[in-house]
């Protein structure tokens, strides 16, 4: 995991966030996602500088997944490395829409 992504597990490993069961590393279908919240149907990708030159990619992976029912939270890791709070609030909020 990079720093950002061991961040966020920091918080989300155990039911970290307010009791929520997340995995991280999850294969759903043939893409692995950064962490998931089985239950919500929620992805959260944390996206490094690698995601600049591979919007096609990504574009295509998050129709895939969306396709299959899951909601994507994507988080930069700059997001994630200054304001781990406001981003863990924000997953939070998607949490709680469904």
């Amino acid at each position: 995991m990079s720093p950002p992504e061991r961040k966020v597990w920091s918080v989300l490993r155990a039911r970290g966030l307010k009791g929520w069961k997340f995995r991280r590393q999850v294969p759903v279908g043939p893409f692995i996602v950064d962490f998931l919240c089985a239950e919500k149907r929620l992805v959260i990708e944390i996206d490094g500088d690698s995601h600049d030159t591979q919007i096609a990619y990504d574009k295509r992976r998050e129709a895939y997944l969306h396709a299959a029912g899951y909601r994507v939270l994507r988080l930069t890791n700059e997001q994630v490395t200054h304001e781990l709070e406001a981003s863990m609030r924000l997953v939070l909020e998607f949490l709680e829409r469904s």
